[in-house]
């Protein structure tokens, strides 16, 4: 098969019809593994493969022969970013050289409902350490245990982060799907950055017990896929609930949509002409575009949304460590800090800990009433008087707007470049976000990002999915050495 556009549905067909198994499916992600991000280009997504995957897959064509096919992921590999606990012989690391040799006693939730829908789990995936909390000057895609992941449409290009390795495999095909956490940005931005298809679901939609925390209140985990139709049929079984019927065409046809003109312009000019374009597709499938200048409140959700991060990183973590790491020796963010120290060379070779620093001065608790406000000031901010304020006073049915920059050059040394990105507003929210493919820019992808309000995630799949398919923007990546000029 031509795995490189093989969707879910057209993997299922094979597998139906008995031109693959899933056996085969396992053996062909593997050698594209091996052949494409250990060898090649090097791309470095795939941190560590499910030495089970095959003995799984074996499984599943056992079923499939007996006529048990348990749902539209059967017998289908996914890959896991490196922050989703499995009960198995793999490892749950965050990509940091601290959590080796944990011990995962049992599967995240979302971990055990993918098995129950019979899907393969290939692999774990590299990430930006510790989701990109680490440190305020950190380098997305590099982590202690697994190095640096590259961009497939130019290697010397950001991966972006923190979903790094989910979100280069699956534009690779490494795998048809991953999944990816997001706690601000870390699903969308990658998946613009590398071409694909990301969901940011509506937060607590999916069970978040056995991620590695950022923060409760903001976290979840998040399908990544090359089309709309994959990451539906992904989010359909992780949250227990059928998406695939929310896949309609003309779906755009007679939608009021904000398009918010503060993240057009700028250093952004060449994306913003990008979704220019994108906005033309809009209007020729029936929506109807309302400009607004900016978001209420937005530029002002920074510091109650670090003040939460903070508070909550440094409860959440010990939690974590007790329940899903239990042979590790750390306990506590002070002992994660420690050990930090005590392995600067490998661990800290290029970036510091100074948001760890940060967290572990908030050691009053949850209880804390500077985190309690800032909790309340956030949801207010960013939903009755932001989000939803702009969606009722202008009849809106989704807004949208680039979902960030083209990928910046990989930079060890300074770390990250950043020109901003959409992805704040509904993060703090907690509201649904879906990022598709809108077009190039120096042969660099960049996205369209569609938001609603909480619970709507099926109407952001429907318009996500009739943009994708009146525009046909997403191109396979080439593993060019540079972008295009």
């Amino acid at each position: 098969m031509n795995l490189v556009d093989a969707s879910v549905q057209d993997l299922q067909a094979a597998l139906q019809r008995g031109a693959a198994s899933s056996v085969s499916l396992v053996d062909a992600y593997f050698h594209r593994i091996e052949t494409l991000d250990r060898g090649g280009p090097k791309l470095n997504a795939v941190i560590e493969t499910n030495p089970e995957a095959r003995a799984l897959a074996a499984r599943c064509d056992e079923e499939r022969r007996a006529g048990r096919v348990r749902g539209p992921l059967h017998g289908i590999p996914v890959l896991l970013k490196d922050n989703i606990a499995t009960a198995d012989r793999m490892q749950t690391t965050a990509g940091s050289l601290a959590l080796l040799d944990g011990g995962a006693p049992r599967d995240a939730s979302v971990v055990t409902r993918l098995r129950e829908a019979g899907a393969v789990i290939l692999g774990k995936t590299n990430l930006s350490e510790w989701a990109n909390f680490r440190s305020s000057r950190s380098t997305s895609g590099w982590s202690s245990r697994g190095g640096l992941t590259r961009n497939p449409h130019a290697l010397d290009r950001s991966a972006s982060g923190s979903s790094s390795g989910s979100a280069v495999a699956v534009a690779a095909s490494l795998a048809p799907v991953a999944v990816g956490t997001e706690t601000d940005g870390s699903i969308v931005s990658p998946s613009s950055q590398n071409g694909i298809v990301g969901i940011k679901p509506t937060q607590g939609l999916l069970p978040g017990d056995g991620i590695v925390p950022i923060a409760a209140s903001l976290d979840t985990a998040g399908p990544m896929a090359r089309t709309v139709a994959d990451a539906a049929a992904l989010l359909g079984v992780l949250a227990g609930r059928d998406y695939a019927a929310s896949l309609d065409a003309g779906a755009l046809a007679g939608k009021r949509i904000g398009v918010v003109r503060s993240h057009f312009g700028g250093r952004n000019d060449l994306v913003s002409a990008v979704i220019e374009q994108a906005l033309q597709v809009l209007q020729a499938q029936g929506a109807e575009l309302v400009d607004l200048a900016e978001l209420p409140n937005e530029n002002q959700l920074g510091a109650s949304r670090s003040l939460v991060m903070l508070y909550e990183f440094h409860a959440g973590i010990a939690a974590y460590l007790a329940e899903y790491a239990p042979r590790s020796p750390h306990k506590s963010l002070a002992d994660l800090v420690a050990f930090n120290e005590r392995e600067r060379d490998r661990v800290m070779p290029h970036f510091g800990q100074e948001v760890f620093l940060r967290a572990l001065d908030k050691g009053a608790g949850l209880a804390a009433a500077e985190y309690r406000e800032a909790l309340a000031t956030l949801r207010r901010l960013s939903r009755e008087e932001g989000m939803d304020r702009v969606l009722g006073e202008h009849r809106l049915d989704a807004l949208v707007a680039p979902t960030g920059h083209p990928a910046c050059l990989i930079d060890l040394i300074r770390g990250d470049f950043s020109l901003g990105g959409f992805s704040t507003a509904a993060a703090c929210a907690g509201y649904p976000h879906i990022t598709v493919p809108a077009g190039f820019v120096h042969g660099l992808p960049c996205g369209l990002s569609f938001v609603g309000t909480a619970g709507r995630d099926a109407e952001m799949i429907a318009l996500a999915f009739a943009y994708e398919q009146a525009s046909r923007a997403r191109r396979a990546p080439q593993y060019l050495a540079s972008a295009a000029t």
